[in-house]
């Protein structure tokens, strides 16, 4: 590619070389007739150089085109970015039958309807009875028509007819439509109201998709409702639902699956046979039997491929034998069924037990991991059966590794499984099993963002793909558990979850686990299981900033732990109350909960307690004003976390300390702080204390005078935030960034930044942000000369504060009153405000604030026509100024 650019490059220069030079010949002599006007007569006097130079530029010209072409790709080649969280192209089909025949006319139809239309409602419809191929029909049309819409193809099975499993509600499909096409899991609406979650879902949904060209397969519907949510809103998409029933959809093109054609049964039949020209009357004969539907078909034509000694006359003999066997069903129910009777009598006892245990697989696909556990056989041997399975027809590839059931073969392998429910029972537990160890696995990346490796994974993205992918099974597991009544299993596999679901979301599924789990701990009586279930609630409960509910459900959780006497349960819960008391300025109660939490854990020798207490008292006692003490508390959690190697930990540490460090003036260990705990994040894979790291830093930045460097970083920050639908972080990034819109003379979108912040910290119950918010707000508005709402804003802000324990906030808004008093004229009451700012500013050592409070007094002097006081301030100021860096002053 780079030696054709060059190439054409040098001969277009070579080109325009040549061109130049005839054009020099041809003026030149048209000229000597008549005088050139102004400096084109230089070029008239001196015609060769003059086009050589031309001639030389020309090429020079020419010579740069391999490096813009390079550097600019082809119009016809650009790709638009994506928006925040969405995927460019998703591919989630399963993959296509290979060889897939017949149909054709059924093909062609949706391939012309979709080429010739443009629908208002682009949806097709394919019904038809069990076994006819739909499924593997939609699927091969789905990849026929992929370049057609490339933003997308997904495929999602809704479960309508799935023995053992219930109909996905729309509101988990929606879900699961959102999560696949790239919206974080916490930016996924969730709530107790599952009408108003449905909708905002819906919405959202229907957002994201309405500018694309997707294409979306819904399998196995029940009922229109089920599917009439997921459904775009605009043209440009097409929807494919699959259905055993006829669905009322309005305006959708029906198309009506039937049995395959006589001719083209018997051509599928010989085909996949693999036996060349067979007799023509028997094939018919034999297809006919079986009902032409085509997974009968398939099974028949394994069976005959895999005995070379039988004709086709033996195995139609086969067939009615086995349909007589079968006679309490229905004939279109024995044409199947006898299909796979004949299919299962073929296999070895071993592979029949495993098929049976197989077939009570509760989740959609298994790979051969959770099969071996089922089936009770080694992993090795699991992967022969699974493969020989697939090639009986028996079990349909969904991607490499994974395999899944028809529904009517697993409603057979159940069929012949359900005469032992014992076995069945032990085949659920060893699932079970399987999923807890392998979680265990995968949380000692999880839980806390470790770095240590496994035996089962070598890595967090390892770890994290690997729940992606089974998320789903085990939550079908833990249902089939709750079924069955193995309540300790339930307990296990929720609490195994739990570190994941906080991560992946979404919240309301994680929320509806743990419930479950404090149920079948109360069956068990196990005291301590159920206090465990409450306390994950109530984190989940904080995530989704359900404050006041989260503490009732650790409330709850910690008055069982303390029933049982279990201290590290009260440890754990009392930290995780601390959190929630610090998120709603309730520093008090917090300071108590994380202070009573570093006791037990003390006393315990649990190092990670203690650490985890220290950090979150100093973030307390930083909220306080204790700027020292928070130092220490900091300090000496650090220094736990690198003892024990908790990387979170210390970068969560790090971050502290870095806060305390701006409020005391060390704007450049503030700075390096936040760097090193932004690595720290960045290395464990951790996006969410990413954003607040980076928010850090643009405060930092701030200090430092560099504006610039500060907006950059609470962009990224906020642009974070966004994609992961952390709704007080984005508070936070755009409280900052109108800060720097104020510093800058903007002061329209100052405000604009601190009305819109300000409704968002409503609706959370943040009073420390709102106070925040209010006091920039105060300040906006004295600088617009609005004294009156100035005051107002003021006031209230000074007041959260002192309600809130805000000692830092506290001080800040004493200087801001002061300045609106010498505004107003009002000098004694600016000096009694920055008096008391000045002093609260030496009690908390906070250097900034208190220079601010030195120079309101000089102002106040001045304004006295006191110049010698004033001077005398003054020199007090620009000491401070010049230890920050003067650039405050």
């Amino acid at each position: 590619m780079k030696l054709r650019r060059v190439t054409m490059a040098a001969l277009v220069a070579a080109g325009v070389a040549a061109v130049t030079l005839m054009v020099g010949l041809v003026t030149n002599a048209a000229s000597e007739q008549q005088q050139w006007p102004g400096w084109l007569s230089l070029v008239q006097r001196y015609p060769w150089p003059s086009f050589a130079l031309l001639a030389v530029v020309a090429v020079a010209l020419a010579a740069t085109l391999p490096a813009v072409s390079a550097a600019t790709p082809p119009a016809t080649h650009a790709v638009p970015s994506p928006s925040v969280g969405s995927a460019v192209v998703l591919r989630t089909l399963p993959r296509d039958i290979a060889g897939f025949t017949n149909r054709q006319d059924e093909i062609e139809q949706i391939l012309n309807d979709v080429a010739t239309t443009e629908p208002v409602m682009p949806v097709r419809t394919i019904d038809g009875m069990p076994g006819v191929g739909k499924t593997a029909f939609a699927i091969h049309v789905g990849h026929l028509l992929a370049p057609k819409f490339p933003d997308g193809q997904l495929f999602l099975n809704l479960n309508g007819h799935t023995p053992g499993r219930e109909p996905v509600r729309p509101a988990e499909a929606l879900a699961s439509l959102l999560l696949a096409d790239g919206v974080a899991p916490q930016k996924v609406p969730n709530g107790d109201d599952l009408w108003a979650v449905t909708e905002a879902r819906t919405a959202m949904w229907r957002t994201r998709v309405a500018d694309r060209r997707m294409l979306l397969i819904l399998d196995n519907a029940a009922t229109y409702a089920q599917v009439e949510h997921l459904l775009p809103g605009t043209a440009g998409s097409l929807v494919l639902v699959t259905s055993r029933r006829r669905l009322a959809a309005p305006e959708a093109a029906t198309l009506q699956m039937r049995a395959l054609s006589a001719a083209d049964a018997a051509a599928l039949f010989t085909r996949l046979a693999g036996r060349g020209q067979l007799d023509a009357s028997a094939v018919a004969a034999l297809v006919s039997t079986c009902g032409s539907l085509p997974l009968a078909v398939s099974l028949l034509a394994a069976r005959l491929r895999h005995h070379p000694s039988w004709t086709v006359e033996h195995l139609k003999d086969r067939l009615l034998a086995a349909q007589h066997r079968l006679s309490e069903l229905r004939a279109g129910e024995r044409a199947v069924a006898a299909a796979f009777d004949l299919s299962y009598q073929d296999l070895p006892p071993g592979r029949q037990r495993f098929f049976r245990r197989l077939s009570r697989f509760p989740g959609l696909d298994v790979n051969d991991e959770a099969a071996a556990a089922l089936g009770a056989v080694p992993v090795a041997q699991a992967r022969l059966d699974l493969e020989a399975l697939y090639e009986d027809h028996l079990l349909d590839e969904t991607e490499h590794g994974r395999y899944r059931f028809h529904d009517l073969v697993r409603d057979y392998g159940r069929s012949l499984a359900d005469d032992d429910e014992q076995d069945g029972t032990m085949s659920i537990e060893r699932l079970a099993d399987h999923y807890l160890t392998t979680i265990g696995a995968a949380n000692t990346y999880i839980g806390r963002g470790g770095t240590a490796t496994t035996t089962r994974f070598d890595s967090l993205a390892a770890a994290s793909a690997w729940l992606d992918t089974e998320r789903a099974n085990v939550l079908a597991c833990v249902e089939e558990c709750v079924r069955r009544e193995r309540h300790s299993l339930v307990v296990g596999l929720a609490a195994a979850m739990a570190p994941y679901l906080r991560h992946a979301g979404p919240w309301d599924q994680a929320a509806d686990l743990h419930r479950t789990a404090i149920t079948a701990a109360r069956r068990t009586g196990d005291r301590d299981a159920e206090a465990n279930a409450l306390a994950n609630l109530g984190m989940v409960h904080r995530l989704m900033a359900r404050y006041r509910t989260a503490v009732d459900t650790l409330d709850e959780s910690l008055g069982v732990y303390r029933d049982t006497g279990n201290l590290d349960g009260q440890a754990f819960v009392l930290n995780q109350l601390g959190i929630v008391y610090y998120l709603t300025a309730a520093y008090d109660q917090a300071a108590q909960a994380q202070i009573e939490a570093l006791e037990i854990c003390r006393v315990a020798g649990d190092l990670l307690g203690q650490a985890n207490a220290l950090a979150d008292l100093g973030m307390v006692r930083r909220m306080t004003g204790s700027l020292e003490s928070s130092a220490e508390a900091s300090i000496e959690a650090l220094e736990i976390y690198r003892r024990i190697g908790d990387r979170y930990g210390e970068a969560n540490a790090l971050r502290d300390l870095g806060l305390v460090r701006a409020l005391t003036g060390d704007h450049v260990d503030a700075e390096r702080h936040a760097r090193e705990a932004l690595a720290i994040y960045a290395e464990i894979g951790d996006p969410v204390h990413q954003a607040y790291a980076l928010n850090e830093l643009g405060v930092a930045r701030r200090l430092q005078g560099d504006l610039d460097g500060a907006t950059a970083a609470h962009e990224e920050a906020l642009a974070k935030y966004a994609e992961l639908g952390d709704r007080f972080g984005e508070a936070n990034a755009i409280r900052h960034l109108g800060v720097l819109h104020r510093l800058r003379g903007a002061r329209a979108a100052a405000i604009e930044a601190q009305e819109q912040v300000s409704a968002i910290y409503i609706e959370l119950e943040s009073r420390g942000g709102l106070a925040a918010a209010t006091a920039e707000l105060g300040v906006l508005r004295r600088l617009d000369g609005d004294l009156v709402a100035a005051r107002s804003a003021l006031d209230s802000a000074a007041a959260w504060y002192a309600e809130l324990g805000d000692r830092t906030g506290q001080l800040e808004v004493h200087n801001h009153i002061g300045a609106l008093h010498l505004d107003a004229g009002e000098h004694d009451q600016a000096t009694d405000r920055y008096e008391r700012a000045l002093s609260l500013a030496r009690e908390l050592g906070v250097p900034l604030q208190e220079a601010h409070a030195l120079d309101g007094l000089v102002r106040c002097e001045l304004a006295r026509g006191r110049p010698e006081q004033a001077a005398e301030l003054r020199s007090a100021a620009q000491v401070l100024y010049e230890r920050l860096g003067n650039r405050h002053a």
